[in-house]
């Protein structure tokens, strides 16, 4: 019996102050722990400014040069005036995840009062889940445990693989 061959995922941290060097990003490394979690060969780690036009490139990149199954941003999902990840996201996307994205903010919640502030966005581009995660490790963990058992279902699912419903 053969076994489907592991996801391959990118992550991609959204941060202009990490980009520039400034601090250790500790938010990727947390990514890359969520993906490897759920079975995903992490295949590439970037850290980008927060920058629309930057995002929504480094996402096609991944998703149609790459060819990931799954790419995990963390940054720029605030209401800051810098915080456009979810809009850069929007415009590579062709389907929205929503669920995925409410999930986030309902995990959120019990951890802080902020909880709804989070603009995350998750959605697919051909055969990729781009998923939005907060900037904060801390978050990145709580989130990432609500997500943890429909990632592997979702990701079979764009491959066209079999899956028990």
């Amino acid at each position: 019996m053969s076994t489907a061959p592991a996801a391959r995922s990118a992550v991609i941290t959204i941060s202009s102050s990490k980009a520039r060097g400034e601090g250790t990003d500790e938010s990727g490394p947390k990514l890359a722990e969520l993906a490897e979690t759920i079975g995903a060969e992490v295949v590439g780690r970037e850290v980008i400014d927060d920058d629309a036009d930057q995002i929504a490139a480094r996402l096609c990149h991944w998703a149609d040069s790459e060819r990931c199954d799954l790419v995990l941003t963390s940054g720029g999902t605030g209401f800051a005036p810098r915080d456009v990840t979810p809009e850069a996201t929007r415009s590579v996307i062709e389907r929205e995840a929503p669920g995925l994205a409410e999930a986030m903010r309902a995990a959120s919640r019990e951890h802080t009062q902020h909880w709804m502030l989070s603009r995350a966005t998750a959605g697919i581009r051909g055969r990729t889940l781009i998923v939005n995660f907060p900037g904060s490790p801390r978050s990145i963990a709580q989130t990432g445990d609500a997500l943890a058992g429909a990632l592997p279902h979702a990701l079979a699912l764009l491959a066209d693989r079999p899956t028990r419903h």
